[in-house]
């Protein structure tokens, strides 16, 4: 198979995995973080890397958004919402950024496939996804591409989304949002 037929495959996958995304779930993390005073976003690896694109966009559609780990990162506090990106809901570092995070009154806001996970049973709010695993249990694989790339996609996807639901109900505009875009690039 050639990279164009891949590139097809990959986008079926995509579109299945999309199509079962739950409208509710992704309404409520909306209304969420509409209300929140500030936005902490985490996630390991791709995941993590899915969550900076995200802290990203909630910036520019006019939330007080940060990535976990930055240096310019303020202290989370009662009132902000912790958004984290795990497949499997397991990610000990992650595990201890929710702890704490509800220790100081922070709601914390899982997004995964496996929402019955340490991180799911910490979390205040939980967004399935239904991407594929990494491996199945009898060590077969449930989808084409390499370890949970199916799921880092449709994470991006569902992020994207809940970005445009906050831009329609805060008039925001793509024009209006590029003016926040980074300027000394």
């Amino acid at each position: 198979m050639d990279t164009q037929h891949y590139a097809q495959e990959i986008v079926k996958e995509l579109e299945g995995s999309v199509s079962g995304l739950n409208a509710g779930e992704g309404e409520a993390l909306t209304e969420l973080l509409l209300r929140a005073g500030q936005i902490f976003v985490a996630g390991a690896g791709r995941s993590g890397l899915m969550g900076r694109a995200f802290a990203m966009r909630l910036m520019q559609a006019g939330r007080t958004a940060y990535v976990v780990g930055e240096t310019v990162t303020p202290g989370i506090g009662p009132g902000d919402v912790l958004v984290l990106g795990s497949g499997s809901g397991e990610t000990k570092g992650l595990v201890s950024m929710a702890e704490k995070a509800k220790v100081i009154g922070a709601a914390v806001v899982l997004v995964t496939i496996q929402p019955d996970s340490t991180l799911g049973r910490l979390a205040d709010y939980t967004v399935k996804l239904p991407g594929a695993p990494k491996e199945r249990p009898d060590g077969g694989y449930t989808t084409l591409q390499p370890m949970a790339s199916l799921f880092e996609q449709t994470l991006l996807v569902f992020y994207d989304a809940v970005i445009l639901r906050i831009m329609e109900q805060t008039g925001q505009t793509s024009g209006r949002m590029f003016g926040k875009h980074a300027n000394l690039e």
